[in-house]
């Protein structure tokens, strides 16, 4: 566990960092009153998770490995970190669903809706719900967390020679 202290710190300020976005996008009116806007504007999430995933990445290489890391010992660490992410990240939506923004489905739904976007409130709830978002969540956070590892790591990595 120890040889993890690194992810599993990690983990957790990324899913404090995660529910933080989300009471600032409340706090904005991107769960209600600019609800068009939010598809759009909490993309800007992958900014600080990028930032995030590169200082547990040069955390791990300095304090666990001495400045000299792997690509591959690296890509290893990011995928921990990745899926400790996504194991917390169903709790995270939880936390957003029924205590930050408990208005937020409701207000999705009736709007898009209201666009046209779904043709009716039952196909649009069949989408915008914890269930679903929260498997949305947890398969996307690993994924771009691998991702993400997998480009850092080009430039983290320790170059040989």
């Amino acid at each position: 566990m120890k040889n993890l202290r690194t992810e599993i710190k990690w983990a957790i300020i990324f899913t404090l960092v995660g529910l933080l976005w989300m009471v600032l996008e409340k706090m904005a009116g991107l769960h209600d009153q600019y609800i068009d806007y939010h598809l759009y504007l909490t993309n800007l999430f992958a900014i600080p998770a990028i930032i995030m995933m590169v200082m547990a990445l040069k955390e791990k290489k300095r304090d666990v490995y001495g400045g000299s890391m792997s690509y591959k010992q690296g890509l290893i660490s990011g995928i921990i970190l990745s899926l400790f992410i996504a194991i917390l990240s169903p709790l995270a939506q939880y936390i957003t669903t029924y205590y930050i923004t408990p208005d937020y489905f409701p207000n999705v739904i009736k709007r898009s809706v209201e666009i046209g976007y779904y043709p009716d409130i039952e196909a649009a709830k069949a989408n915008f719900n914890y269930q679903n978002y929260a498997i949305q969540g947890a398969v996307s956070a690993f994924i771009m967390g691998v991702i993400t590892t997998a480009i850092a790591m080009i430039f983290i990595r320790t170059k040989k020679g």
